[in-house]
């Protein structure tokens, strides 16, 4: 009994198994969080640049000059239709069913335009789920100096 109490042949390999397939649970969620990170990002871009159209959207007839400055005012639906515009010729196929939610403008001199896109992982797993709809908002500015 002494005997097999000291003895310790094959207590690693246990141990290797585990780590082993620890690592790779690790590498597999790492994977899918950098990708949701990117996916995003690009997302972002991409309804950032639609707030920058969307912001620039107006006609010179728009532009009204209070006290000092001048300022164009946005109309929303001259916004949403750039936007719309925008989003039709970019290279969107990148995305899996992006959506226009929202092109708007709030205050006459902003653009807020909000996206929507369908995130996969590459490589599904039993800890990352299959896959969700991932949303962002970008606001844009208009100057006229």
């Amino acid at each position: 009994m002494n005997r097999l109490r000291r003895d310790d042949d094959g207590s690693i390999l246990p141990l290797t198994i585990f780590y082993g397939f620890l690592a790779l649970v690790l590498v597999l969620l790492v994977v899918a969080a950098t990708s949701l990170y990117l996916e995003r990002k690009r997302l972002f871009t991409l309804a950032d640049s639609a707030a920058l159209v969307g912001a620039e959207s107006f006609s010179l007839s728009d532009v009204a000059a209070t006290g000092e400055r001048t300022r164009p005012i946005l109309r929303s639906s001259d916004v949403a239709s750039a936007v719309t515009a925008f989003v039709s010729t970019a290279p969107a196929s990148e995305f899996e069913s992006l959506a226009v939610d929202s092109a708007r403008t709030d205050d006459g001199r902003s653009a807020t335009v909000e996206l929507s896109a369908y995130w996969r992982p590459p490589l599904v797993s039993l800890l990352v789920p299959d896959g969700f709809r991932i949303e962002v908002t970008a606001v844009a500015r208009s100057v006229f100096d």
